[in-house]
C-alpha cells in the first residue's frame, strides 16, 4: 500500500512540474550585413512578449540591470564604436523610484565592425533584465555567434 501511495504522489508531482512554466519573455535573433569590402553591421534583435519590457543600455545606477553587450577580442574583426540602439521609451517606475528607459515588443541593436579578412564570426554575450507590471525576472545572459560573409 505504501508503494501505491508513493507512486500516486510521485505521478501527481510530476504532472504539476510538467505544467509549470519557465518564463522566457525575450527571444533573440541575429543577422549581419556587409556594408563595404571590409566593413559590416551586426544586428541583434530582441523580440519581447506582450506586457514585458527590456531595459536600455543607458539606465542610470540604482535602477534595473541595463542591457549590456560584451564582445571578446578577435583576430578576424574589430569593433567600430559602441553598440547602438533606437530611441527608448522613458518613464518613471515606482519600483525603482526613478525614470528608466526601456523597449516593448521589439528592438534592434546594431554594432559596426571592421573585417580583417573576407569573413568573420562575431562572438559575444548580452546581459539583460525584463519586467512586466507585476514582476521582474533575474538578469540573464545569452551567448551569440553571428557569421559575417
Amino acid at each position: 500500500m505504501k508503494k501505491i501511495t508513493f507512486l500516486f504522489w510521485a505521478l501527481c508531482l510530476t504532472g504539476l512540474a510538467a505544467h509549470s512554466q519557465i518564463l522566457k519573455p525575450v527571444t533573440w535573433s541575429y543577422a549581419a550585413k556587409k556594408t563595404g569590402a571590409t566593413t559590416a553591421t551586426v544586428f541583434i534583435k530582441a523580440t519581447i512578449d506582450q506586457g514585458w519590457h527590456l531595459y536600455s543600455q543607458f539606465v542610470k545606477e540604482g535602477g534595473p540591470v541595463k542591457t549590456t553587450f560584451t564582445f571578446p577580442s578577435s583576430s578576424t574583426y574589430t569593433l567600430v564604436g559602441t553598440t547602438t540602439e533606437p530611441k527608448a521609451v522613458t518613464k518613471y517606475e515606482s519600483t525603482f523610484k526613478m525614470n528608466v528607459s526601456y523597449f516593448g515588443k521589439s528592438v534592434v541593436f546594431q554594432q559596426k565592425i571592421k573585417l580583417k579578412g573576407k569573413t568573420a564570426t562575431v562572438n559575444g554575450n548580452v546581459e539583460f533584465m525584463v519586467c512586466d507590471d507585476k514582476q521582474c525576472l533575474p538578469p540573464e545572459q545569452v551567448d551569440f555567434n553571428i557569421p559575417v560573409k
